[in-house]
C-alpha cells in the first residue's frame, strides 16, 4: 500500500494516540510532548482540562473507527471524528518538503491534534478502504494499527505480537 508521505505520518499519529495511554492526568500532555513535532513551533501544549478531555475522546473515536465492521458503521464513525475537525489546510515547506498541513499554524494544539488525526485517519479509509484499519489480533493486545501490507491480511499491530502469537500456537500443539 503506498499513500502519501504526511497522510501517511498523519495517520501514524492517529494510531499513536488511539493505542496512548491518556487515562493518567499526565497522559495527554505526555502524548503532546511526545509528538510535538506535529505542532506549528511556539504553540502551547498546555491544556485545560476540558480539552485533555476532547483529546481523549477523539482518541476514542480513532479506535471506534478502527473496530467498526462495516464500511456504514466506518462512515459514521469518522463522519463524527471529522465532525471535530477544523481543517483550514496551508503549503509548508518548513522542513524542506513542500507538503499540506491540515491545521492553521496559529490553531491551538487541541485543532492541530483533532484536524491532523482526523484528515489523515480519513484519506487512508477512502483513499485504500475501511478494512485497513484493525485491531490486534494477540491474546491480550488491543493495539489499532493500519494495515500497509500488499494483500490486506495484516492481523497483528506488531511483529512482536504476531512472533508472540506464533510461539504460543506452537507451544499449544506441542503440547497436544
Amino acid at each position: 500500500m503506498d499513500y502519501d508521505t504526511y497522510g501517511s505520518t498523519a495517520v501514524e499519529l492517529a494510531i499513536a494516540l488511539a493505542n496512548a495511554d491518556l487515562e493518567p492526568d499526565d497522559g495527554v500532555p505526555r502524548f503532546l510532548a511526545a509528538h510535538d513535532e506535529w505542532f506549528t513551533p511556539g504553540t502551547s501544549l498546555e491544556l485545560t482540562a476540558s480539552d485533555a478531555h476532547q483529546a481523549a475522546a477523539t482518541a476514542r473515536l480513532v479506535r471506534a473507527v478502527a473496530l467498526a465492521d462495516s464500511q456504514p458503521d466506518v462512515l459514521t464513525r469518522l463522519n463524527e471524528l471529522l465532525a471535530l475537525a477544523r481543517p483550514r489546510p496551508y503549503a509548508t515547506d518548513h522542513d524542506g518538503e513542500l507538503h499540506l498541513h491540515y491545521a492553521g499554524p496559529d490553531a491551538p494544539a487541541l485543532e492541530q491534534l483533532t484536524t491532523t488525526v482526523a484528515m489523515g485517519l480519513s484519506q487512508v479509509v477512502v483513499q485504500h478502504g475501511w478494512q485497513r484499519l484493525g485491531v490486534c489480533s494477540a491474546e491480550g493486545c488491543d493495539d489499532v494499527y493500519v494495515d500497509t501490507s500488499r494483500n490486506a491480511s495484516r492481523r497483528y499491530c506488531s511483529n512482536t505480537c504476531a512472533s508472540r502469537s506464533t510461539v504460543a500456537a506452537y507451544r499449544a500443539r506441542q503440547k497436544s
